[in-house]
């Protein structure tokens, strides 16, 4: 019989700050009282793994979702509801601030966040090693790492990173990984490494297979509409996209997403290149809709080595063909379908696209459907619970107060 706790949380929508008080819910099943997850992506940033995971585990537990800290002279956590049973946890530092002073704050904050909610019996989820810097404090009973990216070869990684992961594998229960090549490259460093790569939300994007209303910013641009859709950063091979664009100067290419960790002037310009920003979820079938090439212009290099783009899956939900770079994910888990392309330089690049205009359709295959169906989120996280669950009976519950 699971056992009831009280768990402090702020009513829906609004937002409390550390110290604050607010309303008691009874906690979830299964024991635990909550899931804290500790995150280098914002909630509110692009909706990919973190978000759909996340979500999911909400069913079953308050997931409270540690971002990294916002420069400002507010200091405090502020927790904010976002969801039903979701909470963001935002540290604001003052930019005066030293790098020993961020870690030793969030330290202190996360202590005493812990302990005036009575937090005894808790997960903790990592998405970035760098904030085991000020949570080791923590003792969860258990711990996982989803390693969705490399962060060791993204631009402006911290030099310390690698040898906090190396820490952090060392006292994780298990080990999740975001794609085949990630998977293989950790999977010797934990006993417990698991592969899940990228998912599918394929009611969502299937919509685009649907007569929907073009937005007005896309629908003011007239022709052949070759798209992409994540963010827009280190990984963007800017060379390949200009070198197209000069090429087929008739094509039209479309971008959506947020520019991040490269200045917008370094990106190609020209009247057949929009940029049309970050848009939200539920507005992107909407815009795939109406295009005729998805791609992926993805620049081969320490960034992209391990990646699997979600985008992929969610493109093919979509109906469209996609044309890629040769990232090893794709090409290991998408090639073999008919409608995914590869092109190693902008000229295959562009040959792909002319072979997929060329071909008057491209009928949604059942067994690439049924395959896309079969990947789903939530039978990625159904997958992930039953471990969880699994690691909670065999292992002994390790509880002990923050002091």
């Amino acid at each position: 019989m699971r056992s009831e706790h009280s768990v402090t949380l702020p009513d829906q929508g609004t937002t409390a700050f550390a110290g604050e008080t607010a309303d008691t819910v009874p906690g979830p099943e299964n024991d635990l009282q909550g899931l804290i997850c500790f995150s280098h992506l914002r909630w509110n940033f692009v909706y990919q793994r973190p978000q759909h995971l996340m979500s999911r585990a909400s069913n079953h537990w308050p997931v409270y979702f540690w971002e990294e800290p916002v420069e400002d002279d507010t200091e405090g956590l502020q927790m904010k509801q976002v969801g039903p049973a979701i909470f963001v946890l935002c540290p604001h530092i003052a930019p005066s601030r030293m790098p020993e002073e961020r870690i030793r704050l969030q330290g202190e904050w996360l202590a005493a966040w812990v302990q005036k909610n009575g937090l005894t019996n808790y997960a903790v989820w990592y998405y970035t090693p760098m904030m085991r810097q000020f949570s080791d404090i923590l003792r969860p009973a258990i711990a996982i790492y989803d390693c969705m990216d490399e962060l060791s070869g993204f631009l402006g990684a911290h030099t310390d990173l690698g040898a906090l992961e190396g820490s952090l594998m060392q006292h994780v229960d298990l080990l999740f990984t975001g794609g085949p090549g990630l998977f293989e490259h950790k999977r010797h460093f934990h006993p417990n490494a698991y592969l899940f790569p990228s998912a599918i939300d394929f009611n969502h994007f299937s919509q685009a297979r649907k007569e929907l209303q073009e937005p007005a910013d896309q629908a003011a641009v007239d022709g052949v509409k070759i798209g992409f859709c994540g963010v827009i950063d280190e990984r963007f091979d800017t060379a390949l996209v200009k070198q197209l664009a000069a090429s087929q100067p008739g094509w039209q290419f479309i971008f959506l997403g947020p520019v991040v960790k490269i200045a917008p002037e370094s990106l190609p310009t020209g009247p057949n290149l929009h940029y049309l920003g970050m848009k939200a979820y539920a507005e992107l079938p909407a815009y795939l809709a109406h295009w005729q090439v998805a791609m992926l212009p993805f620049a081969l290099n320490k960034a992209t080595r391990f990646i699997s783009p979600t985008k992929t899956p969610e493109y093919l939900a979509a109906g469209l063909p996609v044309v890629s770079t040769p990232i090893t994910d794709v090409k290991t888990v998408y090639e073999k379908w008919a409608c995914v392309f590869i092109g190693a330089d902008a000229e295959a690049f562009e040959r792909a696209i002319m072979s997929v205009l060329s071909t008057k359709a491209f009928a949604c295959q059942k067994d690439l459907d049924n395959w896309l169906k079969s990947n789903s989120w939530e039978a990625t996280w159904k997958r992930m619970y039953a471990l969880i669950q699994s690691q909670l009976i065999e292992a002994p519950v390790y509880r002990q107060e923050i002091r």
